[in-house]
């Protein structure tokens, strides 16, 4: 019995790290896109990174608790997270206030 229970803790770790990851990237991402639009983008920046910062490590605190191995499923999520976020932001179209590449010859 007590293996399902850390079976099922493990997966609410997993969970957890990935919905941090989803909080965290997605932020950035948001972050970028609402900063650069910004009249005063180091507002932005920096308050999304205390922001994002504070909520993952309580986040990974919270799920820890004193168990190296929930800690470890959760970076694994975290990672799982970015690589989804990563994908699922270059397939959204390009705000328009990105330079083009100009196109000429060298």
């Amino acid at each position: 019995m007590s293996t399902i229970n850390e079976i099922v803790a493990l997966l609410l770790a997993l969970v957890t790290g990935a919905l941090l990851g989803v909080i965290f990237f997605g932020g950035l991402w948001w972050t970028v896109q609402k900063g650069f639009a910004s009249k005063q983008p180091a507002l932005w920046f920096f308050g999304s990174l205390l922001l994002r910062t504070g909520i993952v490590l309580a986040g990974f605190y919270v799920v820890g608790r004193d168990q190296w191995t929930r800690l470890v499923v959760c970076l694994v999520g975290f990672l799982l997270a970015r690589l989804v976020v990563t994908w699922v932001t270059r397939t959204i179209e390009k705000p328009s206030y990105v330079i083009k590449e100009a196109n000429h010859a060298s």
